[in-house]
């Protein structure tokens, strides 16, 4: 009997997906924008074009942005000036303004790492075995910090000890890396009742249709003496290896969810209609619809439905841990908000006027297991 079962995955990007590295570009320091696109600096290769002997000289550069020092007419993407170039531009272009950055190698050529899949898929097995168990929320097993409040909950769940976690049979490579011509510039931001509200988050993305390919394994061994030992769901392998089938049923819930938070403010037929087309989707055995990275929202990273199915717990955690922004009453939707990417299209009048987009994150997800 093999010891472990290997899949071929292929992730592929429906909307605009932005895993960052925690860090933030600032315009005229580490990029700049022209000509409807973001050109991201080599600061290394600029410092060596300006061939800098004085002192003097010097001094004044380093107070200087990078961004002003660029040379005139070299605006040129395959120039070593640039790391690389970007199509679209972010809503602010105030010197000092910031783009959240994506995730790349260290080659500036993004990927998808395998914790952020890993992570989705930990929320989905989390949401089936809860369902599986028939439990109900109970605040006495919550944590009193907000950050370990779910502690308890996680290792009812999936084990009681890291050693003897679930998801210790389930290994998530990262992908093979893209080029930078997959990235894209997207402006988010918050939609409630109306329209979409506040400053725009401004982030560098992964294009949508952008393919990533990378290899799942699931340790079958572990799922022996051990997990009997580790005191696991007798389930536990046949959830692992149906992944697939989790993820559909998972997703069709939230999908249908968003669709009938947005039907019911009014929101534009770009993203209703979008919904409608994932809610409508034939997809088979091996293929599933998830959303995952930034901005995917409070539901795609918890129990979700199965919380909201009891009021008043729900209400005491929105309390007791200070989830809600802004004014609520007790009884209010929550979460009352939404992310939408936002556009800002330039007409035939020359006049700038907003659309709303889909939310980040959504990706087509295939899994095909390797024949050995």
């Amino acid at each position: 009997m093999a010891d472990y079962r290997l899949y071929d995955v292929t992730v592929s990007t429906l909307t605009p997906l932005h895993i960052g590295n925690g860090r933030e570009l600032l315009n005229e320091y580490d990029y700049v924008i022209r000509d409807r696109r973001t050109w991201r600096i080599n600061e290394n290769a600029l410092l060596d074009s300006l061939e800098v002997n004085d002192p003097a000289y010097a001094d004044k550069l380093a107070e200087t942005p990078p961004g002003q020092l660029l040379p005139k007419g070299q605006w040129d993407p395959k120039s070593e000036l640039f790391r690389y170039v970007i199509q679209g531009t972010p809503r602010s272009s105030a010197a000092g303004a910031s783009v959240r950055e994506q995730i790349k190698d260290a080659y500036d050529r993004p990927y998808l790492p395998g914790s952020s899949l890993k992570g989705a898929l930990r929320t989905v097995l989390a949401w089936t075995i809860w369902g599986a168990r028939k439990l109900k929320p109970d605040a006495s097993r919550l944590q009193r910090r907000r950050e370990w409040a779910a502690s308890e909950l996680e290792r009812m769940l999936f084990g009681r000890l890291p050693n003897h976690d679930l998801l210790r049979a389930l290994h998530v490579g990262d992908s093979a890396p893209v080029t930078s011509d997959a990235l894209m510039l997207a402006n988010v931001r918050v939609r409630s009742r109306g329209d979409a509200q506040g400053a725009p988050v401004k982030l560098e993305a992964i294009k949508p249709y952008t393919t990533f390919q990378l290899t799942l394994k699931v340790d079958t061994v572990l799922f022996r003496e051990w997990a009997r030992r580790a005191e696991l769901p007798a389930q536990g392998e046949e959830w692992l290896t149906n992944l697939p089938g989790l993820v559909r049923e998972y997703s069709a819930q939230r999908i249908a969810r968003e669709l009938a938070w947005y039907r019911e403010r009014n929101a534009p037929p770009s993203i209703v209609g979008f919904y409608q087309q994932l809610a409508a989707a034939k997809l088979g055995t091996r293929r599933s619809l998830l959303q995952i990275g930034w901005g995917t929202g409070w539901e795609s990273k918890t129990y979700g439905s199965h919380l909201q199915a009891d009021r008043p717990f729900m209400e005491r955690v929105i309390r007791e841990y200070r989830l809600a922004i802004g004014k609520r009453q007790e009884g209010d939707p929550f979460p009352k908000s939404r992310r939408v990417r936002v556009a800002f299209p330039r007409g035939a009048d020359g006049r700038v006027s907003e659309q709303q987009r889909p939310p980040l994150g959504w990706c087509l997800i295939d899994m095909k297991e390797r024949k050995r």
